[in-house]
């Protein structure tokens, strides 16, 4: 079964949204801890030496498992996080933003001036690792990237027509 796409474009930004059922604090932990981020998308860690700011993120589910380098722009927890991460092949400005209302919090989720041409591979992307992290935090089956990609290709590629 391929999960509905639910990404959209705002001006050049592809914009994807999440809901919980738990307090922001909580969801905060699960998109920033680096042991929770291992379930989800890959580890991170703190480049020693830097002024704090500088990262590396594993991306765990990819191919030969690659490392890519990072910058916290933006940190107001629990609200905010703007990366800058630079893999082999391109930059990335990511934000995750938290709002919480009455019990559910609400993750927005921001690839900033995303690469249009590349629309039908990396909204399906963002789609499955989103759906990955809903899955470690309830503690079900995590999703197959096959249902999502080249599934959800088409869907993301006429959001640019």
């Amino acid at each position: 079964m391929t999960p509905k796409p639910t990404g959209r474009l705002s001006g050049n930004d592809l914009v994807l949204t999440r809901t919980f059922r738990a307090p922001i604090d909580d969801v905060w932990m699960s998109v920033t801890s680096s042991e929770s981020t291992a379930r989800w998308f890959g580890p991170w860690e703190r480049v020693p030496g830097n002024d704090d700011k500088k990262i590396r993120v594993q991306m765990a589910h990819e191919e030969g498992k690659p490392w890519l380098d990072g910058t916290i722009e933006r940190c107001e927890v629990p609200h905010l996080l703007t990366l800058r991460t630079k893999g082999m092949y391109a930059e990335k400005r990511l934000s995750l933003k938290l709002t919480e209302a009455a019990g559910t919090t609400t993750l927005e989720f921001v690839h900033h001036e995303i690469n249009r041409k590349m629309m039908g591979e990396l909204g399906p992307g963002w789609e499955y690792y989103l759906d990955m992290l809903m899955a470690a935090r309830d503690g079900t089956s995590p999703p197959k990237f096959d249902a999502y990609y080249p599934a959800q290709k088409d869907h993301y590629a006429a959001l640019d027509a």
